[in-house]
Formats: C-alpha cells, sequence, structure tokens
C-alpha cells in the first residue's frame, strides 16, 4: 500500500473518497438532517445554510440528506452488480477451463454471442423485456457484463492447470477440489478483483445512467441518477440540483478507476491491455 500511494499521487484522494462513500451509505440514518423524502413545499429551491448545507430542491427535500442516502441505492446496487458477476464467471468460466472438450466450445460459443451486442444496448432490451426497477436494471447488468469475465477466468484457469506447482499437486493426488481451492482460485480472484475495481466506476455509470431514463431506481428513492433525471427542468434556475449528484457520480467513477488503475499496474501490468480490448 505504501508503494501505491508513493507511485500514484491519486490513490490517497481516492481513498479518502471510497472511504467516505462507505461511510456515508453505512451511516445515512445519523449523517443526513432529515429524511430525503419529507416534502416542504414552502422551503423549495432554498441556498444552502446551515440547517441544510446544500439546500433543497424542487419539492422542499434535503439534497444532502438525498445525496447521502443516495449512496446506499448507488454502491449497493453496484456491490450487488459485481459480486453476481464475480461469482458467475467464476462457475461458467471455471467450468470452461477446467472441463474443457465440447463444454468449453459450447459455453464460448454462448459468451461471443453475448459480447456481439453493446453493453448499454442489451440493458436496455433486458429492461424493455423484465420492467423497470432496480432489481431488472442488476440482473440486466450482471447479464450483459457476465460474459467478458468468464473468458477472463477460462483463460486463466487454462494457464494455471499447466503449470509445474500444478501438474506436481495433480501427480501427488491432489483432489480436484482441492486442487482449485488451493492452486488456482487465488491467484484467479486476485486478478479478477483488479478487473472488479476497474469496472465498478462504469457499472456505476449503466446504473445512474438507467434510474436518469427512468427505468433503474423509481422516484421518490433517492439515487443520484434520480436526482438528475428530477432536476432537468431546473437546470437554469436551480443548476445545484443536478451539479451536487453529478459532482458525486463523477468524483465516484474517478476514485474506483484509480484505485483500479494502481491494482492493476502493482499486481498485473499485463491486464492493461486485455481490459482495454474487453472495453
Amino acid at each position: 500500500m505504501r508503494r501505491m500511494l508513493r507511485e500514484h499521487r491519486l490513490v490517497g484522494p481516492a481513498l479518502v473518497m471510497v472511504a467516505l462513500l462507505a461511510c456515508m451509505a453505512l451511516f445515512a440514518p445519523w449523517m443526513a438532517t432529515q429524511d430525503p423524502d419529507l416534502t416542504d413545499i414552502a422551503r423549495k429551491l432554498e441556498p444552502p445554510s446551515w440547517e441544510e448545507p446544500l439546500g433543497t430542491d424542487h419539492l422542499g427535500r434535503s439534497i444532502w440528506s438525498r445525496l447521502v442516502y443516495g449512496t446506499r441505492a448507488s454502491m449497493g446496487s453496484v456491490a450487488v452488480i459485481a459480486g453476481s458477476i464475480l461469482v458467475l464467471a467464476f462457475a461458467v468460466g471455471g467450468l470452461s477451463g477446467y472441463a474443457g472438450g465440447w463444454v468449453d466450445g459450447a459455453i464460448m460459443r454462448v459468451c461471443d454471442v453475448v459480447l456481439t451486442f453493446p453493453t448499454f444496448i442489451m440493458a436496455l432490451f433486458l429492461i424493455g423485456i423484465l420492467g423497470t426497477g432496480l432489481t431488472n436494471v442488476i440482473i440486466a447488468i450482471v447479464f450483459t457484463h457476465w460474459a467478458w469475465y468468464a473468458r477472463m477466468v477460462r483463460g486463466m484457469v487454462l494457464q494455471l492447470r499447466h503449470r509445474e506447482h500444478v501438474l506436481a499437486a495433480r501427480v501427488a493426488g491432489t483432489s480436484g477440489a482441492m486442487l482449485t481451492v488451493r492452486h488456482i482460485l487465488p491467484p484467479v480472484l486476485a486478478q479478477m478483483a483488479v478487473l472488479a475495481t476497474l469496472d465498478i466506476g462504469h457499472m456505476m455509470l449503466h446504473v445512474s445512467g438507467l434510474s436518469f431514463l427512468g427505468l433503474g431506481v423509481q422516484p421518490p428513492t433517492p439515487e443520484w441518477g434520480v436526482m438528475i433525471g428530477d432536476a432537468r427542468q431546473y437546470i437554469r434556475t436551480a443548476p445545484q440540483l443536478i451539479l451536487f449528484p453529478g459532482l458525486m457520480i463523477f468524483l465516484s467513477v474517478m476514485a474506483f478507476n484509480v484505485l483500479g488503475d494502481a491494482l492493476r499496474d502493482h499486481l498485473d501490468p499485463n491486464l492493461a491491455g486485455e481490459h482495454d480490448h474487453g472495453h
């Protein structure tokens, strides 16, 4: 960590930002100044004050409180998406690389078909079939992203299967399950964690973008994309309504991208080209 902080000047601020996001998500009830859904038309579009540090929106709701609670929706959904993608990729990619033969061929053809379509367009298509809502947005994003990760896991498993220490363990009579857990899973897990960190910002933009379009989190639930969507008609008269949630999305995406780049350079510089090619 010291080496990463020394080589990448932005890692420190990025870690602070991620820690702040975690605190906002975990301690939202204590950090918020009031109920994020509480409306008071008499107080609409108030400027920042001691009582409301960021002012109020067009319905008199606390912008700060909605930003804080919006962290739960944005970060929570991204965590579920990243975790689901990794589990699915490990299962499918690991089976493909370990089984080989027609199983490998069939799984890779399915991955090729999924990877043919742009992720955002495919997500819109799936939401059109499944319906709107955060759960369906999560399902759509997981479905459009798992194939690339599965191909990466398969490639790593194929490489590791033929390493000398893995072959030696197999000759020594180590069971397939123990071989996977001890010699294959740890290095694959480390590299996948790096790739997932790089993609968190990308996934966050997907969730916020779909919520902005009215397809994800539904109003009045506080979420950054929803807040921007609600404030579109006030962009000239009250630009702060868009500025604050937009700034939160920008800083969050930047923080995770910086951390992902630093982790990639520290653990495996070769992942840079592979990730750029994948997206």
